[in-house]
Order: structure tokens, then sequence, then C-alpha cells
């Protein structure tokens, strides 16, 4: 999950107009839940991502003194902490229509 798309959504929280949210699905609920699911499977990616570039710098010997000291270590902690939350990314990805999804109960109607 690369962060070069990430720009334009807002870091913090925003009021949304909730028919904005239920015009493509005609439910608000519905929306809800494909938003939620989007929601998780981007904080997995970004939790993946996350451990993958920590996990350079796991030592076997826990030193006080170098884990204050390693600047790299807090840096990223860092720039993740100032990333917009999964769920604002999945909103705006939902209403910008980057998201893929279906119904297979209104399929079968």
């Amino acid at each position: 999950m690369s962060q070069k798309n990430n720009s334009t959504v807002a870091t913090s929280t925003v009021t949304r107009d909730l028919r904005q949210l239920d015009t493509v699905t005609d439910n608000i609920y519905e929306s809800i839940v494909v938003i939620s699911k989007r929601a998780n499977q981007i904080s997995v990616d970004i939790k993946e991502e996350l451990n993958s570039k920590l996990a350079e710098f796991a030592t076997n010997n826990d030193n006080l003194e170098e884990v204050f000291e390693n600047r790299e270590q807090i840096e990223i902690s860092k720039h993740y902490e100032r990333m917009p939350k999964a769920t604002l990314i999945a909103i705006d990805e939902f209403l910008h229509d980057k998201v893929y999804f279906r119904n297979p109960a209104k399929e079968q109607e």
C-alpha cells in the first residue's frame, strides 16, 4: 500500500453528507458495509507495510539506549502516525468510485 495517492485525503475527521454516501448503492447501510470492508483491507495493508519496515530494526537483545537512539525507526513511526486513517482513505475511494464491490443478493433478482 503506497501512499502516493493519499495526498488529497484529509488527515482529520470531516463531516460528511449522508446523501452522498448512498448515491451509488441506494442504501446507506450497504455503503457503510462497503466502506468498512475496504477500510479493513487498507488497514491490513498498512500494518503489513509498517511491520516489514520495522522488521529491519529488530534486534535480539533489548538495550534501552539503542531503542531511544534509533532515529530512522522514529521517523518511520512518525510518518505512519501522520498518515490519514484507513477509514478516511476508504471513504475517499468510495466517493471517487475507486472501489469495486458487488452484492450477490441484488444480482440474483
